[in-house]
């Protein structure tokens, strides 16, 4: 096929697919009731491809996205032909989709919505925007006979349109308040939703270590189960040059000074829900060389991600309390920023989406970590305004200012940081993506 004629295409059915309603995208108050009838319908449709292959299903408020890579890579180092379902994205949408670790491209993404496109005019409900994705992801890799999917939940779980495939593994890597508007409003409620991914046929890989909540998940009575702290965990996580050394256990085995190529300890907590959700699938421990050689190659886009040196600038994705204090601790270890570094200026660049509590989120930075706060707009329909933000910054003490544009935000920052300061950029991986589009463009001018 030629480009010129799969330019027009790709358009024609992009703007189909944006003209169903998007969560992602909209207040929740325009969504009914959650069910599962309209995914499974159209699925349905397409001879179920979700049942073409095993399925690990990936939940959690933090640290899904970090799990799915490294599963999908530990996977891939086992010989494993994997289709990896994700999101969201921050460039195009063809992210979400991805087949050892490659994006789809663009002729079989366009000719798979065209497909689903012609079948939605047979159902009875439309689907959602995130349903046809789904169901474009699992029949991707139905066509492509992966081995095995590891499929992120878009949110929750229970009623989620991935769910609608039965999770071999079902892995759980916390839960914190988020979403509170769909989902809850107590972590107990969260963790409802969230064990709604668990079947009786499926192994549970439970990351998150309250007591509390983890008898909700026992509840749903997996086949079986592996909890973080009991079964499985991180007992080191040391910095290291680019990223850090992990010690993790699991009922298997032991693999000491695994590289992890990522920043942060709560990426040690990710890496030992991804090895033991391995160690649950194949039903025995992973060989030491192949864990190392799997983590070797973790990249994890938008997560306290190094995308400029002069000045250090990075990227985290964080948009929730718990995230965003993970991320700031992150800058103190990894980063020597902070009050150990206050010799280095720190300008943080942010924009959150309504529903966000901007007040307990900026909490995170604490004393001495940052010169000021850049505070911008996402280019989101439920972005929270700018001045909304630096208002709680000015309630913490931060000197802030507004500047709308997050690409514009950025080149404000990069200024006030000056070569030998540092640039943090976070709230919204909205925000993530269009700083992460400037810089890279700076870097290259």
């Amino acid at each position: 096929m030629h480009d010129d004629d799969l330019a027009p295409r790709r358009a024609e059915v992009m703007a189909w697919l944006d003209s169903h309603v998007n969560r992602e995208a909209a207040d929740a108050d325009r969504f009914g009731e959650p069910n599962l009838e309209r995914i499974r319908a159209l699925v349905g449709l397409m001879g179920d491809p979700q049942n073409a292959c095993p399925v690990v299903l990936i939940t959690g408020t933090n640290g899904k996205g970090s799990t799915a890579r490294i599963l999908t890579a530990l996977f891939m180092a086992q010989g494993l032909s994997v289709g990896t379902y994700a999101s969201p994205h921050l460039g195009a949408v063809n992210e979400r989709i991805s087949y050892d670790g490659e994006p789809i491209d663009d002729e079989e993404l366009v000719e798979i919505l065209e497909a689903i496109r012609d079948l939605t005019d047979m159902l009875e409900d439309r689907p959602t925007w995130f349903e046809i994705l789904t169901a474009a992801a699992y029949r991707w890799f139905a066509d492509r006979a992966v081995s095995a999917a590891v499929v992120e939940v878009g949110m929750g779980g229970r009623w989620d349109a991935t769910n609608v495939a039965d999770a071999q593994v079902a892995v759980v890597t916390n839960v914190e308040l988020d979403h509170v508007e769909v989902l809850g409003p107590t972590r107990a409620d969260i963790a409802r939703e969230k064990a709604g991914i668990i079947s009786a046929s499926s192994m549970l890989v439970l990351g998150e270590v309250d007591p509390d909540l983890a008898v909700i998940f026992r509840a749903a009575e997996p086949s079986g189960s592996m909890e973080r702290g009991r079964d499985f965990g991180c007992s080191a996580a040391h910095v290291a040059h680019g990223g850090r050394l992990v010690d993790i256990f699991t009922p298997q085995a032991s693999y000491e000074g695994i590289f992890l190529p990522l920043h942060g300890r709560h990426q040690g907590d990710n890496a030992a829900c991804a090895i033991a959700a391995a160690e649950a699938f194949f039903g025995r421990a992973i060989a030491q060389d192949v864990v190392e050689e799997a983590l070797a190659g973790v990249t994890v886009p938008g997560r306290m991600e190094i995308v400029g040196r002069r000045p250090l600038c990075i990227l985290d994705g964080a948009h929730n309390v718990a995230g965003f204090a993970a991320a700031v601790a992150s800058l103190a270890e990894d980063f020597s920023l902070g009050v150990a570094g206050r010799e280095r200026r720190v300008v943080a660049v942010v924009g959150m989406l309504t529903g966000r509590e901007p007040d307990a989120i900026l909490a995170g930075f604490g004393e001495d970590l940052v010169a000021g706060v850049v505070a911008c707009t996402p280019d989101s329909p439920r972005a929270m305004p700018a001045a909304a933000v630096a208002a709680a910054a000015r309630r913490r003490g931060l000197t802030a200012t507004v500047v709308e544009d997050p690409s514009e935000a950025v080149a404000h920052a990069v200024a006030q940081a000056g070569v030998d300061g540092a640039v943090f950029v976070s709230g919204s991986l909205y925000v993530v993506a269009q700083a992460r589009e400037s810089l890279f463009a700076r870097s290259l001018g």
